[in-house]
């Protein structure tokens, strides 16, 4: 019999829903649990620079969708 592999995306509660569906079906287990981030936003919101990370920081939390263009922009304090 194949397996499923299933793969959810949610945005806070990943891991209570992964737990929730595997209570739910017989012989399932979350076997990982992977908070994927994009290596340049990990190095601008720690960049020793504190002001060019908290320029980073701010811009990522205005968006919905991680626009790398424009957190290195904030980094480096321009708006292009």
């Amino acid at each position: 019999m194949a397996k499923n592999v299933i793969c959810l995306w949610y945005d806070g509660t990943a891991e209570d829903a992964a737990k929730f569906y595997a209570k739910t079906f017989p012989d399932s287990a979350v076997a990982a649990v992977h908070q994927i981030t994009p290596r340049v936003l990990l190095d601008a919101t720690t960049d020793p620079d504190r002001a060019a990370a908290q320029r980073a920081f701010e811009a990522m939390m205005t968006m919905k969708k991680i626009d790398i263009a424009t957190i290195e922009a904030a980094r480096r304090g321009s708006t292009t």
